[in-house]
């Protein structure tokens, strides 16, 4: 291996340097080699007519002057499009699906179909020792939305002043370090940086590809630097001018935590780098309007400034049901994923004629929507006894009727299936998805005997090794999926057919997450996500990774403390522990695969937790005037759909 390695598209994005031919996009300002084949050279400046006209009157300087040297030129997905129009969608959770719909435009970025990562603010980047040092290249001349110059500058002060500052950040993101070490900021010029590290960081490119990333190009320093003490002095005293708590509170307050944070949505004369800024900011009034931003850097490939919409407007809604009538009334395009659900999906489908939209297949990277995790680090020695016995898990595994599930909770929508990645996903491993599926009494019996269970009581329940009852609760967190009480109630009247005695306990999510983190659940009821590509980045479903592996809290937490606290793993816990080191510091995405495989190979033989269902792939709806908007869509926190599908090309236009 050479010291300098190139970065490339393929496989987990860490090849080789993007060049200007690359299909979805390109950096050449002409044009010529971001369109489609054969496509002309671009004509000279274009831009939105609003913006002509500013120009014009002397409020905004020519086009040429507003875009940098190398534009991003984008490849629409269907065509060219045309100026003007909104999209209108709304919201439930604020600031996330604002970041979501408006917000992902990074220094790198997933492509749309999620294969790779791909050059965005950053228009190129190198990888030196090893992994251990990232060069990147900038668009220079690249602008905020006011008309300042956008230079490493800005990005140095979100890493240093910013994320490194304890005041703002107690800790620092984690994904940023290597071994708990910081990686190491070096400013080049105005248009290149340097982040070193101690250690090869294989997933950087990865990681900033992700909602982790966006901090790094939201914080314009001319414009923070006044709320902050260490350039302004006065900052504290100004702070308690306005009222605030302190600096910290006002830096937030203004955007300064970045596009994730309401901040950023609520301050109009905050720059940025987004293809719209903020015009009605997202206050009480429940109505939030974004405009175009007249910088923006990326083109089309005839040459023309993006976005092609006007602006977007979002409706803060609170109920549901208002959102899904108002959807079928034809008001909103792309609505957040989980207003429309599976049991609506006829509501919606009928009314697409009068409401003039169509459907969009929404990919969930959810793996399972229900999976039963036994705590196996549990406190009681007796019960973790029990947990730890695979043949338990099986015996229990095979005591459900999952097409029974599936048609009563879940519309028939569905699939039988354990804790493993999707087929769509590059990491799908069949046996692992489908292992102990069947429901089989006789099957579930003798696992649950080949465990050792063979004594009852007069009650006919199982007895543990101790002579007490097996007896658990497996506990619910209210307020996110009602479904999951209704498969539970199936579970308990399976399991008490098998001698085993289970109570379902629901309880509010903040209590759920306090007991689940202290390590005091017997059992959960929760959903998998991570089953696309984001499994790479958060394997907490495949192995004991932290405390989000409910099925092994004490595990994880052994691991992420580096074995200073919780309960040592078992070896073959630890072997996948030392395969995700290795991931990490493996920057050949063939090789990341192959050990990832193997971390997989253990949790199918290991079995830790029960799947009840894989998600059928969802839905969403597109105003039938709405275009360049893909068919198909991932969805994922990691994929903040419909970011990564470039709604700076969507274009209304009336159909033909």
């Amino acid at each position: 291996m050479t010291r300098r390695e190139a970065l490339a598209a393929g496989g987990a994005g860490l090849v080789a340097v993007f060049g200007s031919g690359c299909d979805l996009l390109s950096t050449d300002p002409s044009g010529k080699a971001g369109g489609a084949e054969g496509t002309p050279a671009a004509p000279a400046t274009k831009e939105a007519p609003a913006l002509t006209s500013q120009v014009k009157a002397g409020k905004l300087p020519p086009l040429k002057q507003r875009l940098p040297s190398e534009p991003l030129v984008l490849e629409p997905t269907e065509r060219v499009g045309v100026y003007g129009g909104r999209w209108h969608t709304c919201t439930q959770s604020v600031p996330g699906d604002a970041y979501e719909m408006i917000g992902y435009d990074g220094l790198v970025r997933w492509d749309p179909g999620w294969t790779k990562v791909i050059p965005n603010i950053a228009k190129s980047w190198e990888i030196e020792n090893g992994g251990r040092a990232y060069i990147f290249q900038l668009r220079a001349g690249t602008k905020w939305s006011d008309g300042t110059p956008f230079t490493s500058e800005d990005i140095e002060f979100a890493y240093t002043d910013v994320l490194q500052n304890k005041e703002l950040f107690p800790v620092f993101p984690e994904w940023l370090t290597v071994n708990g070490k910081p990686g190491t900021f070096e400013r080049a010029d105005d248009n290149s940086f340097r982040l070193s590290f101690t250690e090869p960081h294989a997933l950087l490119l990865e990681r900033l590809a992700t909602p982790d990333g966006s901090i790094l190009t939201a914080l314009p320093k001319a414009f923070f630097r006044r709320f902050h003490p260490k350039y302004t002095p006065d900052a504290k005293e100004q702070a308690k001018k306005e009222r605030f708590a302190g600096w910290t509170d006002m830096f937030a307050a203004k955007g300064g935590l970045g596009t994730l944070e309401l901040g950023a949505w609520q301050t109009p004369d905050l720059p940025t780098l987004l293809g719209w800024k903020v015009s009605r900011p997202m206050t009480s009034d429940g109505h939030f309007v974004a405009v175009r931003n007249p910088y923006y850097w990326k083109t089309d490939p005839d040459g023309r400034q993006l976005p092609y919409l006007d602006e977007v407007a979002i409706d803060v809604v609170t109920e549901p049901n208002t959102a899904l009538l108002q959807t079928t009334e034809g008001r909103y395009s792309l609505p957040p994923s989980d207003l429309l659900t599976l049991q609506d999906k006829p509501v919606v489908a009928a009314a697409r004629e009068k409401g003039k939209y169509h459907f969009v297949d929404w990919v969930t990277s959810t793996m399972n929507d229900a999976i039963l995790a036994l705590n196996l680090t549990h406190r009681d020695p007796a019960l973790r006894e029990v947990f730890q016995n695979k043949d338990f898990r099986i015996g229990l595994s095979y005591a459900i009727n999952r097409p029974e599930v599936i048609r009563a909770v879940y519309q028939r929508q569905g699939t039988p299936w354990q804790v493993g990645p999707r087929k769509e996903s590059d990491f799908y491993d069949e046996k692992l998805a489908t292992q102990y599926t069947e429901y089989d009494v006789a099957k579930a019996n003798q696992h649950l005997d080949k465990a050792g269970l063979t004594r009852r009581d007069a009650q006919d329940f199982r007895l543990r090794p101790d002579g007490k009852r097996i007896a658990f609760d497996v506990e619910i967190p209210t307020g996110f999926k009602p479904a999951w009480t209704d498969a539970a109630e199936l579970l308990r009247a399976y399991w008490k057919d098998v001698g085993v005695d289970m109570r379902v306990k629901s309880e509010s999510d903040s209590l759920f997450q306090v007991r689940v983190e202290a390590n005091q659940h017997d059992a959960v009821l929760y959903d998998g996500n991570a089953g696309l590509r984001d499994a790479l980045l958060d394997p907490t479903w495949y192995f004991p990774y932290g405390s989000g592996s409910f099925f092994a809290v004490a595990w994880g937490t052994w691991y992420n403390s580096g074995g200073k606290t919780g309960m040592e793993p078992p070896a073959y816990a630890r072997e996948q522990m030392d395969l995700y080191d290795r991931i990490k510091v493996t920057v050949d995405p063939d090789q990341q695969r192959e050990l990832y495989m193997r971390i997989l190979r253990i949790a199918q033989e290991q079995f830790y937790a029960i799947g009840l269902v894989l998600p059928a792939v969802g839905y969403n709806v597109v105003q039938d005037n709405l275009h360049n908007v893909p068919k198909s869509v991932p969805e994922a926190w990691l994929y903040p759909d419909p970011g990564p599908t470039r709604p700076e090309q969507f274009f209304v236009q009336d159909p033909q």
